[in-house]
Order: structure tokens, then sequence, then C-alpha cells
């Protein structure tokens, strides 16, 4: 006998997204996948599933991902749990256009993609690929013009979501204490200090870019404090006396 065999609907494969992906877990892979990474637009994928599709998938990538480090564990037929493993790097396939970096994906595959020890220069380059999510949701609050959250491009650096607010008040900021706040993945703060300085090229150190849910701090000046505590203190007798005269005294 002669025996056709036609796929009419080819089965979803599952796939485990773990490490510095911005919404990591399990996702279920078709051959039409369409997503959204925030504040980007619709991406049609068609066709066997790639890594690049799972990836958006799941929201793109974090800051301190290392597209140098993605690893591709696939496991090998049999009873014992025995995985193959194999090293890509994501960053030749986004900028030098090295697609054997983007495999077609098999049911049960876990892609992990790793953590960089520190944030480099191309962060930048990498927050304008299709990898990353394009707005990021940040508070600036304190003395600038217009206080609240803001939604900024991805990886926007700290000075200009302070001018993206208005900018610092004249004289009622303190110009030399920024503070960023962050909140980790653990829930635990870091709290860090900066300078504005307009001629200071985006680094860490003086001008850093900024991730998700951050909140930007733009502390007073000290003439500022002294006309709120003065202000405090002649509220309940300011028919009687001023600030200027209580200041003189």
């Amino acid at each position: 006998p002669e025996l056709h065999l036609i796929i009419k609907v080819p089965r979803p494969i599952r796939v485990s997204l773990i490490g510095e992906i911005d919404r990591p877990g399990m996702y279920s892979l078709t051959n039409s996948e369409e997503s959204i990474l925030d504040g980007g637009p619709q991406i049609t994928n068609n066709g066997l599933p790639t890594i690049v599709d799972a990836i958006q998938k799941a929201g793109g990538i974090t800051q301190n991902a290392n597209l140098k480090k993605v690893t591709l564990l696939r496991r090998l037929p049999g009873k014992k749990k025995i995985y193959k493993k194999v090293e890509l790097d994501l960053f030749d396939l986004i900028f030098k256009g090295d697609h054997d970096q983007n495999l077609f994906l098999f049911n049960g595959d876990i892609i992990n993609v790793g953590k960089a020890s520190k944030i480099s220069l191309n962060t930048m380059k990498i927050a304008q690929a299709n990898l990353s999510p394009k707005t990021i949701n940040v508070r600036v609050i304190g003395q600038v013009k217009t206080p609240g959250n803001l939604k900024l491009r991805a990886n926007t650096p700290l000075l200009q979501a302070i001018y993206s607010a208005g900018g610092p008040l004249a004289w009622k900021s303190n110009k030399n204490h920024i503070s960023l706040i962050r909140v980790n993945s653990n829930g635990t703060m870091i709290k860090k200090k900066f300078k504005i300085n307009l001629n200071k090229a985006d680094s860490l150190q003086n001008n850093p870019p900024l991730k998700d849910r951050d909140i930007v701090y733009v502390t007073s000046s000290n003439l500022n404090k002294i006309s709120i505590g003065l202000g405090a203190i002649t509220e309940p007798i300011s028919p009687v006396i001023t600030g200027l005269s209580l200041f003189k005294l």
C-alpha cells in the first residue's frame, strides 16, 4: 500500500527561557508567532521557531543580558536526562548577520541568557535592536519642573530623564546630589548618588542608563531647605511676623 501523510496543523513546541529575560518562563511556539516588545511595533514571525522568536515572545532581554553568552540546552533521546549544550553569540547575529547563531528550536529546549559582569558601551547598541523592550517606565521626583512618571526609551541616560521632566529647578535643586533608587529582582533596593554634568559622556560613573521602575530623586538645595523651614515656622504667625524679619532676627 502507498501511504501519504499531510500535516494539517503542526503542533506547538514548548521551550523554557531563563536568565536575563524580561519575562522568564515556559512558552509555546508555533509556525506563526506575533510578539510585541514594550513600546515597539508588532513582530510577526513565520516558519520554524528560532531562538530570536522565543526571546521576542518572552518580552526581550534585560539590561544586564550578555548576548555573547547564550546557552541552548537540548535533551537527547533516551530514558536518561542527558543534554546537549551549545554556546551562542547573539551579538554577532544582530550586528554581523551571523544567522548560524539563530538555531531552530525543538520541543523541550532550554534557552539561558547569561548575565554581563558590567554594563558596557554596547548596551546602547543592543537597546536599539529588536531583542530589547523599546520603552521603560521611570519616576522622576523632587526639585524638577514636572515630577512624575515618565515613559522613556530603553536605556535612557539619567540626565536625559531629568531634563525630560522639565529639568532641575534653578535655585531649589541640588545639582551635586541626584539620587538613583533601583529595585532589585529580589526586592532589595540600592541607592546611588550622581552629579549633573552636561559635559560628561554616558557612563556608569557619570550618567548611567536607566532601567524599568527606576526612581530618580533630585534633592533640594540648602537654600530651599532653609526657605521651607522658615515657611513652616512662620506659617502660624504669618499675620504678625514675616519670614524675612524672622531671618533677620
